[in-house]
């Protein structure tokens, strides 16, 4: 693999961060400051409403095709990488940088500050082109507490 082509891969696993924590959490946070109710109807309703919007693109090679609640503590985004298949994802460098820089995100995100206070667990569930399961990263509060 040429220095271009890993080069556009770290773009893209950026891409796929910026857009997995900015789809939802501005409707979640709204929700939280202005409607005192339940975690776990506010987080369906919020999937909902997402969906309501989806499939959306991220970058070129992402999309965000749906999410979902889990109860009052998880909330799960489900990606295509567009023109990626399973063989070609690399789960070391995923983990490295794409895991770490979503942590990170978390950690430091005021719109995710209600994720954090209320302890919400959110599932980053990537799937290739084919529809083959890729991996998770699941973000829970035990790595953004730290």
């Amino acid at each position: 693999m040429d220095k271009k082509t890993k080069t556009n891969k770290k773009a893209t696993w950026a891409g796929i961060i910026a857009g997995s924590i900015a789809s939802v959490v501005s409707y979640y946070g709204v929700q939280q400051l202005f409607f005192k109710t339940d975690v776990e109807t506010v987080l369906k309703k919020a999937a909902t409403e997402l969906n309501k919007q989806l499939p959306m693109n991220v970058d070129e090679y992402s999309r965000l095709d749906s999410a979902s609640a889990e109860g009052e503590n998880c909330f799960n985004y489900f990606y295509t990488l567009v023109d990626l298949e399973k063989s070609e994802v690399n789960l070391d460098t995923v983990n490295k940088y794409i895991r770490t820089g979503i942590i990170e995100n978390v950690k430091n995100s005021t719109e995710l500050r209600e994720f954090r206070k209320n302890k919400i667990t959110m599932n980053y569930n990537y799937f290739d082109k084919n529809g083959v399961f890729v991996t998770q990263i699941a973000v829970t509060p035990e790595l953004y507490s730290e």
